[in-house]
């Protein structure tokens, strides 16, 4: 467990967040808790799927809010992360950007825990690959108005799979980068190509452009050496040169496109599990009935 005291947060934390988060456009009134009612409109469907609770109300449920991760301290933190995100959601405090706040504090509450770095402990990422799962199991616990003392276990287990499939995609994508590494490595080798040119390559084989501003810095490297490794990478079709001038980037050639597929084709699926969650959640909703 974490510091207890830096475990903490409060209401002028999360203001202060929000803010943050929408400052570049002052008429959703950042940092602001809403002043009027509030509703969640479903766009593919044209209709209200949530109501929040009264703007009269919400100052002190947010200050329930905060204070409900401090007595729980000694619950898991997956579970006061999980809790938080839903409370923040439901009640809905501000005009825009409730879903981005509670998202940011649900990973602010397991760093805070110290759970670990956010690229292995958030599920941020798999939210946001999943959103038709997200907003699903958020109308089957919200059940479409305020209702805190309502059953949040689908909503936990739904938290759950989604900590494990992200611990899968992290690991996978660890294992990949060593494989691509190697196979890097020899392709290097094969040319006769320094080792400082495997950083071009690697951007290259996970699908981003390559400038050559980027590669000095990240080499550290003079602009004369950046010029002469990229004129040697593209001259072995290992990367496709595209424009002029500044403008000029490269991409994968076909040695490393060959690589891209390998690893796919090599991938395995990930193991849900909960693998009767997808159902539960294509279910109907009071909202849809």
């Amino acid at each position: 467990m974490g510091d207890t005291e830096y475990a903490t947060f409060d209401t002028t934390e999360i203001r202060a967040m929000h803010y943050m988060m929408l400052s570049h456009d002052l008429a959703k009134s950042p940092g602001r808790y809403r002043k009027g009612p509030i509703y969640v409109h479903d766009e593919r469907n044209d209709r209200v799927v949530y109501e929040g609770p009264d703007a009269d109300d919400v100052p002190a449920f947010m200050d329930a809010l905060v204070a409900s991760p401090h007595t729980g301290l000694n619950s898991d933190p997956v579970v006061r992360s999980a809790m938080a995100h839903l409370n923040l959601v439901m009640i809905h405090p501000f005009r825009d950007g409730n879903g981005r706040m509670a998202r940011a504090l649900a990973t602010l509450v397991l760093t805070r825990s110290d759970i670990g770095e956010p690229e292995f402990s958030s599920i941020e990422e798999w939210l946001g690959a999943n959103p038709d799962d997200y907003h699903s199991v958020l109308a089957h616990t919200g059940h479409g108005s305020w209702l805190p003392r309502d059953n949040a276990h689908m909503w936990l287990a739904f938290n759950l799979r989604a900590h494990h499939m992200q611990a899968q995609t992290v690991a996978r994508r660890a294992e990949e980068a060593v494989v691509t590494w190697n196979e890097l490595e020899q392709l290097a080798t094969g040319h006769g190509l320094p080792d400082r040119t495997m950083d071009a390559m690697f951007d290259a084989v996970l699908g981003y452009r390559v400038r050559r501003g980027g590669y000095i810095k990240r080499a550290d490297i003079t602009e004369q050496t950046a010029t002469r490794d990229l004129a040697a990478l593209t001259s072995a079709a290992i990367l496709t040169a595209h424009g002029n001038g500044r403008g000029r980037y490269y991409t994968a050639g076909e040695p490393l496109l060959q690589i891209q597929q390998r690893r796919r084709a090599g991938r395995k699926p990930l193991r849900d599990p909960y693998p009767w969650m997808r159902t539960k959640l294509a279910e109907p909703t009071e909202a849809d009935t």
